[in-house]
């Protein structure tokens, strides 16, 4: 098939390009400054131009486009979440609507998160489970755009990968990421009772899950893309400070933690519910090679630790 990939040059697109290339897929890349990568063909192109957007499709033919555009920095001010992911919300609102738009008959498949899911009930959750009701004030933005971003793909019959907490070559949890910067400067505290359950994804999981989506033409509407082992933050934070060879993180109160970080922060490491991936066993077919984080991390971080 001819996949469009918006985001080829990105931490999951430069991942997924390989991928698809070697299932015999013709990949068509789209980037606003498209660096040049095996296997693609690549255009430049502003997402948030919706004529420029148009004509990009409409020369590409696509069977299928790929939207992993985002634009996170690295790493995120939590006292400024709002601020620094202006940008993403942009493209999970305009640029979504330009590419469906502009889509045809192709059929589009989007990145979501499966970390914004409302608190509440199980700390596992499932498709079916509401958003975040009532987010934490910097983090209400993004999950509007979340919002917004479903609707719009899923009303057009498309499919939305709500992805886990990204880790692998280029993300914020590598070794020259920023978050694992911070842990080994011993600037990553355990807040609280560390009680958020993260739902980790390695970045070459989330390749593979691009393919079985591409693979599965009637698969539509959500589908989260995580492993299989939903942790709380005061289990995999000192792994991954030791795995570092960093300072095991201090404890800091969360009403402490709350003066610096402010409230997303603390939710960050407090409060966040986990997601289950059987829905994408079984409709995709799909399952991750990193089943475990500690595998995964251990893959990318312990030779480096040692």
């Amino acid at each position: 098939m001819r996949v469009l990939l918006a985001g080829a040059t990105g931490v999951i697109g430069r991942q997924a390009v390989p991928v698809l290339a070697a299932a015999g897929h013709q990949v068509i890349g789209l980037a606003r400054t498209p660096i040049r990568l095996p296997d693609t063909e690549m255009v430049a192109v502003d997402a948030l131009d919706r004529a420029a957007v148009a004509d990009a499709v409409r020369s590409a033919g696509p069977d299928v486009i790929v939207h992993m555009l985002t634009a996170v920095p690295d790493p995120v001010d939590p006292r400024h979440l709002d601020r620094d992911m202006a940008l993403t919300n942009r493209l999970r609102t305009e640029a979504t609507a330009n590419l469906v738009a502009a889509a045809g008959g192709a059929r589009v498949i989007a990145q979501g998160v499966a970390y914004a899911y409302d608190p509440g009930g199980s700390p596992v959750k499932d498709e079916d489970a509401p958003l975040w009701r009532d987010p934490p004030a910097q983090f209400a933005p993004e999950v509007a755009a979340l919002v917004a971003q479903e609707r719009r793909v899923t009303w057009a019959g498309g499919l939305v990968l709500r992805l886990g907490h990204l880790y692998g070559p280029g993300s914020s949890f590598a070794p020259e990421g920023g978050f694992a910067r911070r842990l080994r400067d011993g600037k990553v505290p355990l807040v609280g009772d560390g009680a958020s359950m993260f739902s980790f994804i390695h970045v070459h999981d989330v390749a593979t899950a691009i393919l079985a989506a591409v693979e599965h033409p009637t698969a539509s509407g959500v589908c989260n893309i995580v492993d299989d082992q939903p942790t709380l933050v005061h289990d995999w934070l000192p792994e991954m400070a030791a795995m570092l060879g960093a300072p095991a993180p201090r404890h800091v109160p969360a009403l402490l933690a709350r003066l610096f970080v402010g409230e997303w922060g603390v939710a960050y490491m407090t409060g966040l519910a986990g997601a289950s991936n059987m829905l994408a066993r079984h409709q995709l077919d799909w399952k991750p090679a990193y089943s475990s984080w500690r595998d995964g991390l251990a893959a990318d971080l312990g030779a480096r630790a040692r």
